[in-house]
């Protein structure tokens, strides 16, 4: 029998490169930090300094030695909740079409524009 991989359809992600946001769900419940990169693909999110894991390397000759490091995995997006920059509080995101006719994000409690 054979297994196939789920597949995830993207979608677009409203979280963007840059954004500070907070964990809601997982051992880094409430935890926040900088977003780092974005897999839209995937739906998931790296964020610095939280989802971190201790990986054992092995050595490899005199150029590589063993040990152990740290190794920061990216969370699923629905995992994440964006805090404004404006209001500091933890908020949901919203569109809003300018006077130039451009897509801009919105903060859905304080109404501001998110760059």
């Amino acid at each position: 029998m054979k297994r196939y991989k789920k597949i995830i359809e993207p979608v677009k992600i409203k979280i963007k490169v840059g954004d500070l946001v907070k964990v809601r769900i997982g051992k880094d419940k409430g935890k926040t930090g900088k977003v780092e990169k974005v897999f839209p693909k995937k739906r998931k999110v790296l964020v610095t300094g939280v989802n971190v894991f201790k990986k054992h390397l092995k050595a490899k000759g005199k150029e590589q030695p063993g040990g152990i490091i740290d190794l920061t995995k990216p969370l699923e997006v629905s995992n994440l909740s964006l805090i404004c920059p404006k209001c500091s509080k933890v908020t949901r995101i919203g569109y809003s079409v300018g006077k130039d006719n451009k897509k801009y994000r919105k903060c859905k409690k304080c109404q501001e524009i998110i760059k």
